[in-house]
């Protein structure tokens, strides 16, 4: 190991310019989706009263971030938004809210390529809509809308419908009280092959042989969500057997059918092999996965949690919502930025202030008349005007204010397209309209 790699804890990233650049814009494109669809902003604290967390994410709960503790108050780092943001809203008394926030989550996990200690989770959530499927509609629809305009290649939204997992279960032999940990082995399907997930299934989780190659034989089903819906309805299905399952048939029946007429169906598989461990989770459950060479996993998942909030007061409001993992995405981005072999501009600079001197006084004047009029300017003072080129060109950005001795004389400036290689003079006094008007018409 490099003495510097020492330095930064494992699982955490440093994020340099052009980095930043990227995730910029990637958050700006982000945000508008949200705010597109009525979502607020809202922000939690990075840590919570450990007893907030506990119980919420099933065999995951192990990886959440213990804090030492504070005078008798034992708190822990969030391991996602949407235990806070259900304590946020119990807290507050809020019967309906669409709410955004982008912030860092933590967890206590084994370092790996796409997988970090520490990461931005980008979620859109809707609380308090008791319409089935509803927001449900709304909240898939984003997603789609979320990684279309993102960019990023072909991607694929498996979903699956709690009721309908539990209802397999059931079909299958499970018992009730083990549901839930059998679920958590189910959804590691996208990693590990059925036979080792069965090898788990037997003898970690004490599920039967017969019931294991049951559940194997069901969790294979997938496909275009019409027709998968259509090959569980059919006569002599046992899920038509089940009152769990036909809930949840008709309720992706539902929603299925809204999102064809949204032009989102096509994005979307329905699996019974997608499970999603935490123990939250009350109704459709979805996940995207990434489609083109760039090997990320899930880069975004969420569901229905209608009795989170209710674990926090007396009152049960229905929530939907999805968090997508922006550090994925933005490997995804960094990739294609790669294969485009471009410079990656790290500012928005479109003019550079090149003053062949040490006349910080003059450049003070030209670049401040830049900045009050609106737009983005460097400046630099040194007397080698190759300097300045070099730096304008290294840095992208498109134009140049040059001023020598000559200029001065003349009252005048030098303009100089970079991108085009050309040059003219301007008067000193109409430089900025002359800028303003050849920014505007690239």
């Amino acid at each position: 190991m490099k003495w510097e790699d020492c330095l930064k804890f494992p699982g955490t990233r440093d994020f340099g310019r052009e980095q930043m650049a990227i995730r910029e814009r990637a958050f700006s494109i982000i945000t508008s989706v949200f705010k597109m669809h009525g979502g607020v902003a809202l922000d939690t604290p990075v840590f919570e009263l450990r007893e907030t967390l506990m119980g919420k994410y099933g065999e995951d709960s192990k990886l959440v971030y213990d804090l030492a503790d504070q005078g008798g108050e034992l708190c822990s780092l969030r391991y996602d938004l949407t235990v806070p943001f259900a304590r946020y809203v119990a807290m507050n008394n809020i019967s309906a809210i669409k709410r955004y926030q982008i912030a860092k989550v933590y967890r206590r996990d084994n370092p790996s390529k796409g997988r970090y200690r520490e990461f931005y989770q980008c979620d859109f959530d809707i609380a308090g809509v008791y319409e089935p499927m509803e927001p449900d509609f709304e909240v898939v629809k984003v997603l789609t809308e979320l990684l279309d305009k993102l960019d990023i290649g072909v991607y694929e939204i498996k979903l699956n419908h709690r009721k309908l997992l539990d209802g397999m279960l059931e079909i299958c032999g499970v018992p009730a009280e083990k549901f839930r940990t059998v679920c958590s082995s189910i959804d590691k399907l996208d990693k590990l092959t059925f036979e080792e997930v069965k090898k788990e299934l037997v003898e970690e989780k004490g599920v039967s042989n017969e019931t294991a190659e049951n559940i194997g034989s069901l969790v294979k089903t997938k496909g275009p969500p019409l027709e998968v819906l259509l090959e569980l309805r059919k006569e002599g299905s046992k899920f038509m057997e089940n009152e769990g399952s036909v809930v949840a048939l008709n309720e992706l029946e539902i929603l299925f059918k809204a999102l064809e007429k949204a032009n989102a169906l096509d994005r979307i598989s329905f699996d019974l092999s997608l499970a999603r461990g935490l123990d939250y989770y009350t109704g459709v459950i979805y996940e995207a996965v990434f489609k083109g060479v760039t090997q990320v996993g899930s880069i975004a998942a969420g569901g229905r949690y209608d009795k989170l909030v209710g674990m926090f007061s007396n009152k049960q409001v229905p929530a939907v919502g999805v968090s997508l993992g922006i550090e994925r995405v933005f490997a995804i981005m960094e990739q294609q930025e790669k294969e485009k072999n471009q410079v990656i501009r790290a500012t928005e600079t479109e003019v550079l202030v090149s003053i062949l001197g040490k006349d910080l006084i003059l450049a003070a004047e030209l670049v401040n008349e830049l900045w009050s009029a609106g737009i983005k300017a460097e400046f630099k003072l040194t007397t080698r005007v190759q300097n300045h080129i070099k730096y304008a060109t290294q840095t992208c950005i498109p134009w140049m204010v040059l001023v020598g001795e000559s200029e001065l004389r003349d009252g005048k400036v030098k303009l100089k397209d970079i991108r085009a290689n050309q040059e003219e003079e301007v008067p000193r006094k109409d430089f900025v309209e002359v800028l303003k008007q050849r920014l505007s018409n690239p």
